[in-house]
């Protein structure tokens, strides 16, 4: 099994990608952490937002991979704490279909990516930046991972 981060985003901040890089590399084998970057439509002065949002969707809606669980993240989904983001990770892996991770771009997520996921996630009720979700989920997903390995991570 294989969980896809698809982000909207390229040229992310040294931090984002040595944050991001850490802990995808922590992963073990049978649940690998995996970054597909989808290019962001360029946001000028008199951009239809609208528009770009609905095409970096599509892209990412074409970067699942065939039979994958999709899961948007979205500040209006449904909030799991670490024990709970365990279990399901637990699940996944018995279940052994790969798992698409959906992050938008500044204005979240397009409403085709919303409607084709089967699950929605809120990591908070604030507003992160997109960057900082990678870096966050990646740690989460580690430390979920940490405590079904019965790692001394999570304490």
């Amino acid at each position: 099994m294989q969980i896809h981060l698809i982000a909207v985003g390229e040229r992310m901040p040294d931090w984002v990608a040595a944050g991001y890089a850490e802990y995808a590399k922590r992963m073990p084998r049978e649940c690998r952490l995996v970054l597909q970057e989808i290019p962001a439509g360029r946001r000028g002065k008199n951009a239809d937002l609208a528009r770009l949002t609905e095409q970096e969707g599509a892209r990412q809606l074409a970067a699942v991979l065939p039979g994958a669980r999709v899961v948007a993240l979205d500040r209006g989904g449904t909030m799991l704490d670490t024990a709970a983001l365990s279990v399901r990770l637990g699940r996944w892996l018995s279940g052994g279909s790969d798992v698409a991770l959906l992050i938008g771009g500044p204005e979240g997520l397009a409403p085709a990516c919303l409607a084709h996921a089967d699950e929605r996630w809120s990591l908070s009720p604030l507003t992160l930046a997109h960057p900082v979700v990678r870096v966050v989920l990646a740690e989460q997903l580690y430390r979920a991972w940490s405590i079904i390995a019965n790692k001394p991570y999570h304490r």
